[in-house]
């Protein structure tokens, strides 16, 4: 088997279980908690609020890009299926016209804001690396689906098209109309999941590694309690809304 049937095998297992990757991370999270707590002990509280607030912007920024895309796409695509791969439509316009993978791209600004935010360099320099590696085989899975479905006309969009940094000039308007329903009722799940990341990021360097007691650190943080309960309380609305009405329904979405 050559290597690039060999990465796209890899592929197509790390789309399946690709939910489950970050907990390989375990181990340097921990360590980088620790280095993490010292450094906001020399900096002090004021500039680590300034710099975990810039690094939750950041994520959220990373979640924009994920909302600009999927709120212009068509049913069948951009989807969170893990089973495997899955494309009716092929999209090309929209943030697909100057970037072939813009979820991806989307999905590593977020993460790695919140890598930013324990403050330590080398944990930023790892997740970075991890996700590269790891998005690398399942581009090359995915773009073996797709070539096989959509043929010369898949190839001559990535001809023109850059894998992941974008490329503004090849700006193509998007075929449809921007839906916000469309975006709420897919996307929830990834503000939620930020709102958690930052909470817990916050409360193990706070409670275990600075030992602050339950009070102390309510006190001096509550923006995060605060921010978490909000986002979770919209995600839950949002997600009955999904589950149990048609008010997010979109047809051909």
């Amino acid at each position: 088997m050559s290597l690039h049937e060999t990465m796209v095998r890899h592929g197509h297992a790390l789309f399946r279980w690709r939910s489950y990757l970050p907990l390989l991370l375990v181990g340097p999270l921990m360590l980088a908690f620790r280095e993490g707590a010292h450094i906001e002990d020399l900096v002090g509280d004021t500039a680590e609020d300034i710099w975990v607030l810039l690094c939750f912007v950041i994520s959220v920024a990373g979640l924009a890009i994920r909302w600009a895309t999927v709120g212009f796409v068509p049913a069948g695509t951009s989807g969170r299926n893990t089973e495997g791969q899955r494309a009716e439509v092929l999209n090309t316009t929209g943030l697909y016209s100057i970037v072939r993978n813009p979820l991806y791209l989307g999905n590593f600004i977020t993460i790695l804001g919140v890598a930013l935010s324990i403050k330590v360099w080398w944990l930023a320099l790892i997740v970075s690396m991890f996700f590269f590696i790891y998005m690398e085989r399942i581009v090359l899975a995915e773009e073996k689906f797709l070539h096989e479905k959509f043929g010369t006309v898949y190839d001559e969009w990535c001809r023109k098209t850059p894998v992941i940094l974008p490329d503004f000039r090849l700006w193509q308007a998007p075929d449809m109309a921007f839906s916000l329903k469309t975006v709420l009722k897919r996307e929830y799940q990834g503000l939620l999941g930020v709102a958690t990341a930052f909470l817990i990021t916050e409360m193990i360097t706070d409670l275990v590694f600075e030992r602050e007691t339950m009070a102390e650190w309510l006190a001096d943080d509550y923006m995060w309690p605060v921010t978490f309960g909000v986002i979770l309380s919209f995600c839950l609305t949002l997600r009955y809304l999904k589950k149990h009405t048609t008010l997010l329904r979109v047809d051909g979405r």
